[in-house]
């Protein structure tokens, strides 16, 4: 077989459909849309990084971090809206990609995603674990240091975080359902959370404590922005609610930006709040906004912001843990993974070996890595994807030019290109250590794929699904 052909079958695509109308009730106008977004993104980035990135990289600076990494989702989030309207089906990057794009760009960013995914749930959980700690610390009943910090932060094994991955996988692996009544209710929570925080920081600042406001120059602000934007993962939400929409072409681009730009003024906020009551080298924890206030004699409203940071970082983990297992699930029900993961437990509808496997490996890295060095990892994944999506809208535009879109990005190709440069401008300063990481694990996805995927995908054998692969319709 040539070498023509062989690069041909990278790029076998499966059938595209286009945009098709369902039977979903469209039902989401603009406002939705926004309330979802502040959902999905207000979670771990607010309640753990803004502090960690204020002491190792940004300062009080931090407040332009979010602004550059809000402009990066801006033109990426507008990419994923035009993809998701255009490409019939989920809207997930995965699927959209092995249609659009073929099969060796679907699986490299399938395996993108699951690293991704991945190291979300794990950094969440260490985000968990330390507003976890700061509770039983107010109940006088503190965990060991042994216990409650992993090996490069002077303990051996965060089990709070451990646990809490462990109790998430069997939840999902039972059946958890959950209504929009509760995911609202958790939102509510968190920004309740957020506003007794503000409103009683406003009254404890010291702005001796902004001094310096760059310590680190604009190169740390820049590095924190690369760090820090993990607080906006989640905003991809809102592009998958395409076929619930209204008005797609209007109302989707209002919730886009009108979500970014709430959540980013209210990470300003907190960031320079935070960093005003309580001296940024001081923040290098996993629980910065409940210790801060506990550090200045609040106990019950550090213990207030400490459970309502666990009610919240838990709908996260939950909703995070189960995208996890739908990328795999929908990797191997098309033959790039082996197949028998893609079958789900007649009893209880959920891909059980899946999620014990991932469950298994999260807390193993819940337990023993360190914070930073997860959210570096779930950064670069994440940007790496965001970067082929806006690619991907001007591959479209070019291949399919006749596609029906519903959503259109205004002013193509400078938006998608802009998206491009934001995302790699971001990535080109994070860590040479997280490069190399990320390499590594791609790597091994791409030998993987050689060994396993180009020949038993179902592309390649032509083989229908298993009728036993049934639709799961418990989702989060």
């Amino acid at each position: 077989m040539s070498l023509v052909t062989h690069l041909k079958k990278l790029f076998r695509t499966k059938p595209l459909v286009g945009h098709q109308d369902t039977d979903l009730k469209r039902t989401l106008s603009g406002f939705d849309l926004t309330l979802l977004g502040i959902g999905a993104i207000i979670g771990a980035g607010i309640f753990v990084l803004t502090g960690i990135v204020a002491a190792t990289q940004a300062g009080p600076g931090i407040i332009f971090s979010f602004i550059l990494a809000g402009l990066a989702c801006v033109f990426t989030a507008l990419a994923y809206a035009e993809l998701s309207t255009s490409i019939g089906g989920c809207g997930s990057a995965y699927g959209y990609a092995y249609a659009g794009f073929g099969e060796f760009i679907a699986w490299i960013i399938g395996w993108d995603l699951l690293l991704e995914y991945g190291v979300i749930v794990s950094a969440v959980a260490v985000g968990w674990s330390g507003y976890f700690n700061n509770v039983l610390t107010a109940l006088d009943l503190e965990l060991h240091i042994s216990l409650a910090k992993n090996i490069f932060e002077g303990g051996f094994i965060n089990i709070s975080a451990v646990v809490i991955v462990l109790v998430i996988s069997c939840l999902l692996a039972v059946g958890v359902k959950e209504s929009k009544h509760f995911n609202s209710a958790m939102v509510f929570i968190k920004l309740i959370t957020i506003a007794v925080f503000i409103g009683i920081a406003l009254f404890n600042v010291n702005p001796s404590n902004w001094q310096p406001f760059i310590p680190f120059g604009w190169l740390g602000v820049v590095e924190g922005a690369a760090l820090i934007f993990f607080s906006y993962i989640g905003f991809d939400a809102i592009s998958t609610a395409a076929e619930e929409t209204r008005d797609p072409q209007r109302d989707l681009p209002r919730g886009i930006l009108g979500s970014l730009v709430v959540c980013t003024l209210i990470y300003m906020l907190v960031g320079g709040l935070l960093t005003g009551i309580a001296p940024y080298t001081s923040l290098n924890v996993n629980s910065p906004v409940s210790a801060a206030l506990l550090n200045l004699g609040y106990d019950f409203a550090g213990g207030l912001v400490a459970a309502g940071a666990i009610a919240g970082l838990s709908t996260v983990l939950l909703v995070m843990f189960y995208g996890l297992t739908r990328i795999f699930l929908a990797m191997s029900r098309d033959g790039l993974v082996p197949s028998r993961f893609a079958l789900v437990n007649k009893k209880t509808h959920t891909p059980v070996r899946i999620i014990v496997i991932f469950g298994i490996v999260i807390a193993v890295i819940s337990g023993f890595a360190p914070m930073k060095a997860i959210a570096e990892l779930a950064n670069i994944g994440t940007l790496m994807a965001f970067t082929i999506v806006c690619a991907g809208v001007l591959v479209m535009r070019y291949t399919h030019p006749n596609l029906h879109r519903p959503f259109k990005v205004a002013f193509s190709p400078w938006i998608p290109l802009l998206g491009i440069i934001f995302c790699v401008y971001l990535m080109l300063n994070l860590p040479v250590e997280t490069w190399i990481r990320f390499g590594i694990w791609m790597a091994i996805g791409a030998v993987l794929y050689f060994i396993y995927g180009f020949y038993h995908s179902r592309l390649a054998t032509g083989v229908a699904p298993n009728p036993d692969e049934a639709r799961i319709d418990d989702a989060p």
